[in-house]
C-alpha cells in the first residue's frame, strides 16, 4: 500500500473519529470516552471542547515519549499538527450538529451507538494506515507494545481509565458529574470490540507483517 494511500485512510479516520465524538455528546447521554475528560475540562474552564482535547492529546504524547524512550520514533511529533487539525474539526462537528437534539431515549441511544461506532472506525483506519496516530491512540498502542497486550483489550482498559479520572475531577471541580452517564459506560465497553472488529474485516497482514486496507467479510 502506497505511503500516500496509507496518509489518506489516516485522514479519513482522524475526520470519522472527530464526527463520531461529536455525535456521541450530542446523544446527551454522556461523552465518549475518549473525551471525557477534555469535556469535563471545557466545563471547568473557558475553552471549547476541541481545545481542552488538543491539551490532554499533548499529555498523552509525553505520555507516549516516557514509555517508548529510545524507541519512539520522531515522526510521531506530528501528534502536535495533526491534533491541531482534530480538534478543529472535533469544534466543526459540534457546530454542524447544533441542532441535533434528540429527545426520545431511544434516538438518544441509536446517536450514541452510531457515534461509537464512528469512533472506533476512526481508530481501526489509524491503525491500519500506520503512519501516525492520535495521541490518544497512539499511547494505547504504545502501552500495547511495551507491555505486549492486544490493542483492542488495552484501548478498553485505557478509555475506562479516563472515564473514572474524568468523573473524580469533575466531582472535586465542579461539585458533580457531568459528561459521564450510562452513554460513557456503553462507549466504554464497546468500542474497543467494534474497533477489533473493523480491523479484522477492513485490513490484512501482508508479506512483510505490515496491516494493509484489504476490505473483506
Amino acid at each position: 500500500m502506497s505511503i500516500w494511500k496509507r496518509y489518506l485512510i489516516f485522514t479519513i479516520g482522524i475526520l470519522v473519529q472527530s464526527a463520531g465524538i461529536a455525535l456521541v455528546v450530542k446523544s446527551l447521554l454522556g461523552t465518549s470516552p475518549i473525551s471525557s475528560l477534555p469535556y469535563v475540562l471545557s466545563l471547568a474552564y473557558p475553552f471549547t471542547l476541541g481545545q481542552t482535547t488538543f491539551v490532554v492529546n499533548m499529555a498523552f504524547l509525553v505520555g507516549q515519549i516516557a514509555l517508548l524512550r529510545h524507541r519512539f520514533n520522531s515522526v510521531q511529533l506530528f501528534q502536535i499538527p495533526v491534533t491541531l487539525v482534530f480538534a478543529f474539526f472535533i469544534d466543526v462537528s459540534m457546530a454542524l450538529l447544533e441542532n441535533v437534539i434528540p429527545e426520545l431515549y431511544l434516538a438518544k441511544m441509536a446517536v450514541l451507538l452510531l457515534g461509537a461506532a464512528f469512533v472506533a472506525l476512526g481508530v481501526s483506519l489509524q491503525v491500519i494506515a500506520h503512519v501516525l496516530m492520535l495521541a490518544g491512540e497512539a499511547i494505547v498502542q504504545a502501552i500495547s507494545q511495551v507491555f505486549h497486550f492486544e490493542f483492542g483489550w488495552v484501548k478498553t482498559a485505557f478509555d475506562c481509565t479516563l472515564v473514572a479520572s474524568a468523573a473524580l475531577f469533575s466531582f472535586t471541580q465542579l461539585g458533580t458529574i457531568e459528561g459521564i452517564r450510562e452513554g460513557t459506560l456503553i462507549s466504554a465497553l464497546i468500542t474497543g470490540s467494534i474497533a477489533r472488529f473493523f480491523i479484522h474485516h477492513l485490513s490484512r497482514v501482508d508479506a512483510h507483517g505490515a496491516l494493509v486496507f484489504a476490505p473483506h467479510i
